[in-house]
């Protein structure tokens, strides 16, 4: 397994009691979409490492509790610690065609139901409060929170974003 082929969700925060349980921080929307995974891949000293789940339990704030097969005491668990976490890209659940991961539509074309292409995806800024998508038009930034009833729907096949800016936002930026 290539770290190409997986997708970062972030990271073994601290150990959760004494019998190899670990708190995983997860740089993700919404945790609760993991609890139902078989496996995370780490990485270990650079090389991944499929660990298997025995059992997880959201907590709150993007941490999730887990145990691990064959991490069954606190010296296994802290070798664990502040490790990277990914996941397979090919075990990531399809999205209808108004939803999106971050990391698959960075480089998508971005055409507002009313202003036509407004440019390129560069980045998915994923503030907790508020996350934004970060759009290059003809060198100018702009930016567009995400927010219910943005997204009209994504085209994969022609790597291209839909959206239903607020009326206005846009004119902030580009006159």
């Amino acid at each position: 397994m290539q770290k190409e082929d997986c997708i970062y969700i972030g990271q073994v925060a601290r150990l959760h009691g004494f019998k190899g349980e670990v708190s995983l921080f997860l740089d993700v929307t919404d945790s609760s979409e993991y609890l139902e995974s078989s496996m995370f891949v780490l990485d270990i000293d650079s090389c991944l490492t499929p660990f298997f789940i025995e059992h997880v339990k959201l907590k709150n704030k993007g941490f999730i509790t887990v145990k691990f097969k064959g991490v069954d005491d606190e010296a296994a668990a802290k070798r664990l610690l502040k490790k990277n976490i990914y996941i397979p890209e090919t075990s990531l659940p399809d999205l209808g065609e108004d939803s999106f991961y971050d990391h698959e539509v960075i480089g998508f074309q971005v055409i507002d139901m009313k202003k036509g292409n407004i440019g390129i995806i560069i980045e998915v800024i994923d503030h907790a409060a508020n996350p934004l998508l970060k759009i290059d038009f003809n060198g100018l930034e702009i930016l567009i929170p995400i927010f219910d009833g943005l997204i009209h729907r994504v085209r994969r096949e022609d790597n291209i974003l839909e959206i239903n800016a607020p009326e206005g936002l846009i004119d902030l930026y580009i006159n």
